[in-house]
């Protein structure tokens, strides 16, 4: 049984808006789904549709095991969400919120704050514990609204975009935490501005655009459809780009090249490298001063799809 499964969702506001357009997904047990979109695809009107905080107006979906508009209460129980604004209480501390949280979801006393101790600790707060979440780091928050979603062990974890705006050390702290989720057979849905991100956690990833899902896959099998892999090279003075071009024409087509190189070519096999290139150069007598194998990226697939990079992936870039 899929833990996730929507067929025609759709979503349709005030004035005829259609912000979702008759979508079908469908997530496996213990699967990471990645889900993007630029801004305004309809990839939150989706999300709140899943977690049953938005009422679908056509189509429908069962989130484990259970219809989000009719068993909706059955839904909420069994899923775990950790929203982009974390809605934490600045005068509570980790501990106590933790505990509140599992007294909501039924727990006796000692049972959350056992519960409250296992998390704070899994999640790299237990040192924070006792003080007021109002002095907390952006990323000290998002780890405990991850640990707060993950109170009653749900079988389906949303994720939305849990680590935008965190700095690479707290965002790596949650990477591993869902990684740790993925081994334990958590199904996990997660939304992210960060093409690293999904290309690295995802299982399987889906891209929005318009309220329509414009491609699915996993991202290898979606940055292979993006298109051949291409090589880069940047020329010693004196080398003529045009010699060069001729020189590796049995790799593949010249492409334009990228900024700060002098030529490119797009290979016809997959399985030639830059020792290929390196050789063929060489029998020209071509001297080379930098050479790059470049495959196709997320971002490119993004590109390609919705006519758009994605907001989060030049800041992701600039990090590395």
């Amino acid at each position: 049984m899929a833990a996730i499964k929507a067929s025609g969702l759709e979503r349709t506001f005030k004035g005829g808006i259609k912000a979702v357009r008759g979508i079908d997904i469908e997530v496996a047990e213990g699967e990471i789904y990645g889900f993007l979109g630029p801004n305004g695809a309809g990839k939150t009107t989706t999300v709140r549709m899943l977690v049953t905080l938005l009422k679908p107006t056509g189509g429908n979906a069962v989130v484990a095991g259970f219809d989000v508009a009719h068993d909706a209460s059955q839904v909420r129980r069994r899923i775990g969400v950790a929203l982009q604004e974390a809605a934490l209480d600045p005068l509570m501390t980790g501990r106590e919120l933790i505990i509140l949280q599992a007294t909501l979801q039924g727990m006796i006393k000692a049972e959350g704050r056992e519960r409250s101790a296992e998390l704070l600790e899994r999640v790299g707060l237990i040192n924070a514990s006792d003080r007021r979440v109002g002095g907390y780091s952006g990323g000290m928050k998002r780890r405990l609204d991850l640990a707060m979603a993950l109170v009653h062990s749900p079988s389906v974890l949303f994720l939305d975009e849990p680590t935008t705006g965190l700095d690479p050390t707290s965002r790596f702290a949650i990477w591993d935490e869902v990684d740790r989720l993925r081994r334990e057979g958590t199904t996990v849905f997660l939304t992210t501005q960060y093409l690293e991100e999904a290309d690295q956690m995802a299982d399987r990833v889906g891209i929005i655009a318009d309220g329509l899902i414009v491609a699915e896959g996993t991202p290898e099998a979606l940055k292979a459809e993006s298109g051949a892999p291409h090589i880069e090279v940047v020329l010693d003075q004196g080398s003529s780009a045009e010699a060069a071009e001729r020189s590796l024409a049995p790799l593949g087509e010249p492409i334009p090249a990228g900024e700060g190189h002098d030529v490119a070519i797009r290979l016809s096999d997959s399985a030639t490298g830059v020792a290929d290139a390196v050789r063929l150069l060489d029998e020209s007598g071509l001297s080379v001063a930098e050479i790059e194998l470049v495959r196709p990226s997320l971002d490119d697939v993004f590109m390609e799809k919705t006519g758009r990079r994605l907001e989060g992936a030049a800041t992701a870039a600039d990090e590395q």
